[in-house]
């Protein structure tokens, strides 16, 4: 069980810096009549929700994949799984988000923005601040689902590949109790990847398919507050 601790204690980690990002200055918001903030805190604050929100997604990843190892290749777990592996894909997994984010942040900075500019949200978000952007996008949108297929498509291809073995592996089980028994350790994290996948596509469509920023805020709400929320309850419960 220890690397899904470790593993374990990162998500939680990710997801406090991931609430952390956003809430304090949405409650700010709520509370004072002003609803300013400052260019280099919302350059900040996209940097910041970038990079946990693709935390987020390789740890899930990483997760999948001990998951994979321990019930199809249960003799070798603790030879694969040790802690130096461990810490090598979560430190590869910071490197990753911490560079994608940067240059992120360095290609919002080539962009100009009118005095007074409003973001119709309630964060700074990388969709919200190009389409509010003064001068032209087209390299940052080009980079922008660059960076949505090495921090989503990739990670989620991932996952579905480690539950296409681990389906397979359970195929060829001959008790139906041990199918039962090892696919049970599953379900804490089939429901947190359903729940995070299921609230960013639905933060997805709803800004895609809907002009309305309200809809929108709340899809991003459930996203961010409720998704790193539900995560230590699920966790817990198993």
């Amino acid at each position: 069980h220890t690397p899904m601790y470790f593993l374990l204690s990162n998500l939680s980690f990710v997801d406090i810096c991931f609430i952390s990002t956003t809430i304090p200055k949405m409650l700010v918001n709520i509370l004072a009549e002003s609803k300013n903030i400052s260019y280099i805190g919302c350059l900040v604050q996209t940097c910041f929700f970038t990079i946990f929100v693709g935390m987020d997604d390789f740890l899930l990843t990483v997760m999948a994949y001990d998951r994979y190892v321990a019930i199809c290749q249960p003799l070798h777990y603790a030879v694969i799984m040790n802690p130096r592996f461990c810490g090598f894909l979560v430190l590869m997994s910071w490197f990753i988000v911490f560079w994608v984010a940067l240059l992120h942040i360095l290609l919002i900075m080539r962009l100009t923005f009118c005095m007074g500019t409003e973001i119709p949200h309630f964060f700074c978000g990388l969709a919200q601040i190009l389409e509010v952007a003064s001068s032209d996008t087209l390299a940052n949108k080009i980079f922008l689902y660059v960076a949505t297929v090495l921090l989503g498509v990739f990670p989620l291809t991932g996952i579905l590949f480690s539950y296409y073995q681990i389906i397979s592996s359970l195929g060829r089980m001959a008790s139906t109790m041990g199918r039962y028994k090892a696919f049970s350790t599953c379900g804490s994290h089939l429901s947190v990847v359903s729940l995070f996948y299921g609230t960013g596509v639905g933060v997805y469509l709803s800004s895609a398919l809907t002009h309305s920023s309200q809809r929108s805020s709340i899809a991003s709400v459930m996203f961010t507050v409720v998704t790193p929320m539900l995560n230590p309850l699920i966790y817990t419960l198993r």
